[in-house]
Order: C-alpha cells, then structure tokens, then sequence
C-alpha cells in the first residue's frame, strides 16, 4: 500500500489518478497538511538560526579571547618576571608609554639599576609606530616586558596592579605634539586627560597605593613672558590644546593628592632630544630633510626674533626621572581611603641654557657635514611660543638635579644613533 507520502506527491507525475468522490477531502487534507509542514519548516529554521547565532557568539568569543593582546597564565608569569626586583631596596615601577622617547630610556636606566620595571604602550600612530617597536626590542632584549594596550583600558590596568604589586607608577604616555591638536584634538583630550583619570582611579584603589611620577610639560607656561620659567609662575595661560591638557592634568592630580592621599610629582620637561627621539621634533626633521637635500623651514618670531628652546639631553631627563621617582614620598591612602596628607610636587626639568634655532641648525650641519637649504618664515599661529627657559633650582635642592650635557654635544650623539639606524648614503637617508 502507498504511504501517505507517495500519494500527496507522486513518484511518477502524470499517473496520477484523482478519485472524484474523494476530491474534496483530499484537497482538504493536502491544505492542512502542507499548512503543518510549512509550520515545522518555520519552526526549524528558527532553531536552526537560533542555534547559528549561539554558535557564532562563541566563536567570537572565543576569538577574542585567543587574540587577545593581554591576560592567561604565560602573560602574568611574563609580567611578573618583569617585574622582578635584582637590587636591594629596589622599586617595582610600572612605566607607561614604555615605548615613547622618554619611556623607553627611562625603563632602561630602571632596569640597569636594579628595578623591576613592566611597560605599557598602546603603539599608536601618531608617528612611524616601527620606531616605537624597536624601542620594544630593545627593551624587551634587556628582559623589560612592554604591554600593549590602551591607558584608557582600566581593566587591563586593574588586571597588572593584581598581578604585580607596583610600588611607582613612571607616567609618561601622552598624546604628544603642539601643531598635531589642531588636527585632532580629541586625541589630546583622550589620552591626556581621560587616560589620566582612568590611571588614576586604579592607582587610587590599589592596595597599596603607588606613588605617581608623571610627564608634564614646559608648555603649561603658555604666554608667559617672565624668565627663566619658575614653577611659581602662572600657568593659566596656555597657548595651545596639547598645553592646556598637560594644564588640566596638573590640577587634576591635584584634586586626586587631596582627597585620596596619592603620593604625586609632576615633572615639566624642556624640549628633550636625543638618540631613540620622536621625528616630529624639529631636530629630528631638520636631520632627516637635511641628508635628503630637502629644505628645512625655520620660523620667526615676531619682528624676526629667532625663536629658542632650552634644549635637555635625554640622559639628563632620565637623571630627573629617577631622582624624582627616589624621592617622592609614600601615597598615605589605601583602598581609596586617604589616611593622611601625601607628597604633591612639580619640578622644571631643562638645561637652562636656551639656543636658537638657527643655532641648532649650524651644529646640525657641522655633525653632518651637509649645508642645509634654509627658509625663513613667520612663526603660524598654532600654538608655538617664541622662547622657553627653565628654572631649575627647586630640582636642584630637592634631589640635586644638574645638567650636564649642552647641545653641541648631545646633537653629536643623535647624529651618530641617527645615522646608525637609519643608514645614510651620499645625501640619501634611507627612512
């Protein structure tokens, strides 16, 4: 006997033979029953779309959670290898912007002295990221594990201060650049003050508190015009984004000294230069332009006047760095809890000794033994200002703070790493 199956829909199409008495109950039946397959159709579609979005949830899941650039048990024993103090009385120092200029130099003295040292850097590209993560390989060949992720990420952050214990927190990653925040200034607001923040509610309730050495900047003087520049000066009037977020974060790590007894030092950094810079930095385009024979732009001030920075050698900064990190103080809060009143300090680090630009430019040409093709304009009004000249007694008296390389010689240096790395050839720089 046929089944039910064989009759609704023939093996053989056009033998089929349609009994006339039963014409109505079977277009009845054929109705109902294509209604309830249709039904089950639907029914397992939905399953079967339910169960297709289930599953994707899990791979992306899981896919996040393989492709992840921090977390599992290899990266925490990375981290706290890292970590690792080799000296008495060492410190563990978590650095942020492990990978910048400052950082990387910074995290180097720290580990050759003794310090356990974990760097943080989320590798953006502001400038030629390669740069940065050579500055990564060199610092991971000298065993300092460099993080890659963002400062706004408080769960990453809260993720180190669980696996590591961090006794100092060097503060240096920034949205750098005066002339880059009319491009983009919510990059500025991002990292220079919303990452600030986010470092600083972690810091706040980590038990212990670390102390906090973090990067300000000499441009926070803005349009004063008294000098050399004092850290009693006024700072209300900034001539710049980039200057008024580094503004905004002194005053905000002020509020976070006050009411939560974090231990806080900001340092005012002069125009640092040195091997391992940042090519945005007039010394480090000048160079680059001049091997090439491109011309190089030098701007004026008003009335002509030569523009001037009080340039500071890298070495120096770190010399500023570590002695500020040694004698920071305790935070006296723990949990979020402020117990007592803590350290808040603010240092000029420079060379006090301003040089002009065209100054600069001659010693360039000197180490390079290239004349550079000039041209003169007017300083645009993108927030540069004219002059800057630190005053660093305070420095001096509290940790003995002293300069000690001037410009001629520090250029020699950067000339020397620059042609190293980059390579040059008969007025071609490979880049």
């Amino acid at each position: 006997m046929p089944s039910l199956e064989e009759e609704l829909f023939p093996s053989t199409p056009g033998k089929f033979k349609i009994d006339r008495a039963h014409t109505m109950n079977r277009q009845v039946h054929r109705c109902f029953a294509s209604t309830s397959t249709m039904f089950l159709w639907a029914l397992f579609l939905i399953a079967l779309t339910a169960s297709y979005l289930s599953f994707q949830s899990f791979v992306d899941s899981g896919s996040r959670y393989f492709t992840a650039s921090w977390g599992g048990i290899q990266w925490e024993k990375q981290v706290r290898n890292s970590a690792q103090i080799q000296r008495s009385g060492g410190k563990v120092v978590l650095v942020t912007g492990a990978a910048g200029f400052v950082g990387t130099h910074v995290s180097m003295a720290l580990k050759k002295r003794g310090d356990g040292v974990v760097g943080l850097d989320n590798f953006n590209n502001y400038y030629d990221p390669s740069l940065k993560r050579a500055r990564r390989a060199l610092l991971n060949d000298h065993g300092i594990m460099v993080v890659e992720g963002d400062l706004n990420d408080a769960k990453l952050l809260a993720k180190l201060f669980d696996v590591v214990a961090f006794t100092h927190v060097m503060h240096l990653a920034a949205q750098a650049g005066v002339r880059y925040a009319m491009e983009n200034p919510l990059s500025y607001v991002h990292s220079n003050i919303a990452g600030l923040v986010t470092l600083l509610e972690v810091c706040k309730s980590a038990n212990p508190q670390p102390s906090i050495v973090w990067a300000s900047s000499s441009s926070v003087y803005g349009l004063n015009e008294k000098v050399p520049f004092s850290e009693a000066d006024r700072t209300d009037q900034p001539a710049s984004l980039y200057a008024a977020t580094k503004k905004a974060g002194e005053e905000i790590t002020h509020t976070y000294n006050h009411i939560y007894g974090l231990s806080i030092t900001g340092l005012r950094f002069f125009t640092v230069y040195g091997p391992w810079g940042r090519p945005d930095m007039a010394y480090f385009s000048f160079t680059r332009n001049i091997l090439q024979g491109k011309p190089i732009t030098i701007y004026r001030g008003k009335d002509r006047v030569d523009l001037a920075r009080d340039f500071t050698y890298i070495d120096d900064i770190v010399k500023g760095c570590l002695g500020s990190l040694d004698t920071s103080g305790k935070s006296t809060g723990s949990g979020g809890k402020k117990r007592g009143p803590a350290p808040y300090r603010i240092f000029n680090l420079g060379n006090t000794s301003p040089v002009t630009v065209p100054n600069l430019v001659d010693i360039l040409e000197k180490h390079l033994k290239v004349k550079a093709k000039k041209n003169f304009v007017d300083m645009p009004g993108n927030g540069d200002v004219p002059f800057t000249h630190a005053n660093i007694s305070y420095a001096q008296r509290e940790y003995g703070y002293k300069p000690t390389t001037d410009l001629q010689t520090g250029l020699k240096k950067f000339v020397r790493w620059y042609l190293s790395y980059y390579g040059y050839n008969r007025g071609k720089s490979v880049n």
